[in-house]
């Protein structure tokens, strides 16, 4: 089939300014993204601290913002009753406050990117290989809100276009938030009612080669695993005991695998090892160095935006109603508020996704008030069932797709591929993480799906994006970590390179998927086009390593100095001194070592010195007063509750013959916001007595009992 008349890559910021201020550690990575996205920036390099204190504010405005004839993103008339009255075109403005953490956080300590990491677990979740807190060497936290903080400003803009009651809503988005997100699939392990389906305890890749050359493995298949190994002549018992801890890696961070399987590759030479896993159906990759990434690095934007056909088709302004028809309430449901809905109230998402990637960007689209429809397999997601889990829905699956709903679709059937065309005939997005060519191989590619909805945003998250990677392997988190340099980036100089066990690339490639859908809906309001969009795990591992590329390009040392960001220990515990207090910190590691967490911290406060407990247990966040809003400020401070799709309720749709909800086992009328009175995380009954429910800025339990992060953005 053809495709689409395909434009030129065009970007959605075009035509717009930004001013930023404010840190440059939080105001920079946030002005890097705009400048991709089309925005222009001021000419005299890095934002600086001017007036912004602790926060850092970002304002895109068109040139004729505050004059009557400026350019503008057009506002459009709507009968919807959720959206304002039809206004005429007004100038384009949005602003972005971020900040570390809320005031009572950084009272505790919480004021850069290293006491981020220590606070919210991502220490704790990084070291579980090595069996002790360690700190990622690369700014993760900093990076995913710096993603946040442009999706919510892309949303801004885009309830502005649309008409969207509340569109004069600024977002607001804090780092240790960010940090919460990012381990939220680990934080609702922790809190499981059972344990973990492998075991928690050190080990995991790389392999080493007889040459020392490092590697990782991977594969999907147990047939391949057990392959690949006898023809390493392993240990049959090794390599049986091997399996488990290596396919659940990517749930619980850590593979304590049989030494005898490390001892058999570093028998054995590279190529032998090669030669096995072409020969198993495996796939292993080299450790590649950042010199060697920088030196093929093309620079490219982590995503790509083509708007597509012939162009002059107006989307629907204003929300609209859900695919699904809703039934009406029944007498005896309760009073209900009505907040203002989050900005994309009233767009429709289908999402075709597996594991991480796609169903964290379309769990993000759904928080920001996108009605989200999971395409899911004859019988279910066969991840639901994953422990370890709560009320029989696995903690994890709940964390990316709480909120959803469900509809099972055989894609391998002719007759329900027809169904899926015609759901995205009425959809604003769709969006999935299939195997590369997969989508066009059953009829569903932009191409196919264009000819019944020309103004679709067609989103494909995948592993290594078009072309800019000669023969790569298998686009998995690890593999491209491995491939890309992460590894190297994630430890600091005088430690062994490797991939980091907690799902970095996953994550943060969903993050990036989500504010590519967001670029690509409101380039469509300002082209009147549908639009493809691609985004990738190589994206994300660029975004992570840009500043160690940056270094290594100038001839620098690309890793970060030895001990950077190391723990140190106290008589009960850990602590993470900020970083630009680390050295001062470690002169007195000998003396912290003989006090109590508390008291080591009380004594680095008297030094003037800055540091916070790092959380090695995340089933402890769930009384951890560093992540307690309850006593958040008012908005004047630029801190608020949220407002938005967890604090509304939904009436339940029609169930037809189309639209099959899952019962019993895949029960997701509780996960679904159109399955009857939705019970948020904010009030369910078995919500954590530590914390009131009703302060959105709260680690909470939804309706499962699993943990339930909080918002990582708030609107004001």
């Amino acid at each position: 089939m053809a495709s689409p008349a395909v434009t030129h890559t065009a970007r959605p910021l075009d035509g717009l300014r930004f001013t930023a201020s404010g840190p440059p550690a939080l105001a920079g990575p946030v002005a890097e993204h705009l400048r991709l996205l089309g925005a222009v920036g001021p000419d005299t390099g890095p934002p600086t601290d001017g007036d912004g204190g602790d926060a850092a504010r970002i304002t895109l405005a068109d040139d004729g913002y505050g004059c009557a004839d400026g350019p503008d993103l057009p506002t459009r008339p709507t009968t919807h009753a959720t959206a304002t009255p039809a206004t005429p075109a007004t100038p384009t403005h949005a602003t972005a406050t971020l900040r570390w953490s809320s005031p009572e956080a950084a009272l505790l300590g919480v004021t850069d990117e290293a006491t981020v990491q220590a606070a919210t677990g991502i220490m704790a979740v990084h070291g579980r290989r090595d069996g002790l807190p360690r700190g990622l060497a690369v700014d993760y936290a900093t990076a995913a809100t710096a993603v946040l903080t442009t999706q919510g400003l892309l949303a801004a803009l885009l309830a502005r276009a649309r008409g969207c009651e509340g569109a004069a809503a600024q977002p607001h988005t804090y780092v240790d938030r960010a940090g919460l997100l990012v381990v939220s699939q680990y934080l609702a392990a922790s809190g499981a009612e059972e344990g973990e389906a492998a075991e928690l305890a050190p080990g995991g890749p790389p392999f080493t080669a007889a040459d020392g050359t490092l590697f990782e493995l991977e594969t999907l298949d147990p047939g391949a695993w057990a392959g690949f190994w006898r023809a390493l002549d392993a240990p049959a018992d090794a390599v049986r005991a091997g399996w488990r801890p290596f396919q659940f890696r990517y749930a619980t961070a850590c593979a304590p695998f049989p030494e005898a399987l490390h001892a058999t590759t570093r028998a054995r030479g590279w190529q032998r090892i090669r030669d096995a896993a072409a020969a198993s159906g495996a796939e292993v990759c080299r450790l590649r160095t950042l010199a060697e990434r920088a030196a093929e690095d093309d620079g490219a934007a982590p995503w790509t935006l083509a708007p597509y056909g012939p162009g002059g088709h107006t989307p629907t302004a204003g929300p609209r109603a859900p695919l699904t028809a809703p039934t009406a309430v029944t007498a005896t449901a309760p009073p209900v508020p009505i907040p203002i809905p989050g900005p994309l109230t009233g767009m429709t998402v289908l999402e075709a996704g597996r594991r991480v990637q796609a169903p964290l960007a379309a769990h993000l689209l759904g928080l920001l008030g996108a009605e989200v429809i999971r395409i899911e397999p004859p019988g279910g997601d066969p991840l639901r069932g994953m422990p370890p889990t709560c009320s029989g829905i696995s903690a994890r699956w709940l964390a990316l797709n709480r909120g959803k709903h469900a509809v099972e679709i055989d894609i391998k059937s002719p007759a329900d591929r027809l169904r899926l065309a015609a759901l995205a005939a009425g959809a604003d997005v769709f969006l999935h993480n299939w195997a590369p060519g997969k989508a066009a191989e059953l009829g569903l590619d932009c191409a196919d799906l264009a000819r019944v909805n020309p103004a679709l945003v067609y989103a494909y998250t995948g592993g290594w994006g078009t072309g800019r990677i000669a023969d790569p392997p298998m686009g998995t988190d690890f593999m491209v970590q491995a491939r890309t340099g992460v590894g190297e980036a994630a430890r600091p100089e005088g430690e062994p390179p490797a991939p980091s066990l907690m799902t970095l690339l996953d994550v943060l490639g969903g993050l990036l998927g989500a504010e590519a859908v967001l670029a690509g809906l409101l380039l469509r309001e300002r082209t009147g086009r549908g639009v493809r969009v691609d985004s990738s795990l190589l994206g994300a591992a660029d975004l992570l390593t840009a500043p160690a590329l940056l270094r290594a390009r100038r001839g620098e040392r690309g890793r970060r100095p030895a001990g950077f960001r190391t723990p140190l220990r106290t008589a009960d515990g850990w602590i993470a001194p900020a970083d630009a207090d680390a050295r001062a910190a470690a002169e007195a590691s000998r003396v912290l070592a003989d006090l109590s967490t508390e008291d080591a911290l009380r004594a680095l406060r008297a030094r003037g010195l800055t540091a916070t407990a790092v959380t090695t247990d995340l089933a402890d966040l769930h009384h951890d007063p560093r992540h307690d809003r309850r006593h958040e400020p008012d908005p004047a401070s630029h801190v608020s509750p949220h407002v938005g799709p967890h604090d509304s309720r939904h009436v339940a749709p029609h169930v037809g013959p189309h639209d099959s909800r899952h019962v019993g086992p895949h029960d997701s009328r509780h996960v679904g916001p159109h399955d009857g009175p939705h019970v948020s995380p904010h009030d369910s009954p078995h919500d954590d007595p530590h914390h009131d429910p009703r302060c959105p800025g709260s680690i909470s339990r939804d309706a499962h009992g699993a943990a339930a992060v909080p918002d990582p953005w708030s609107f004001v």
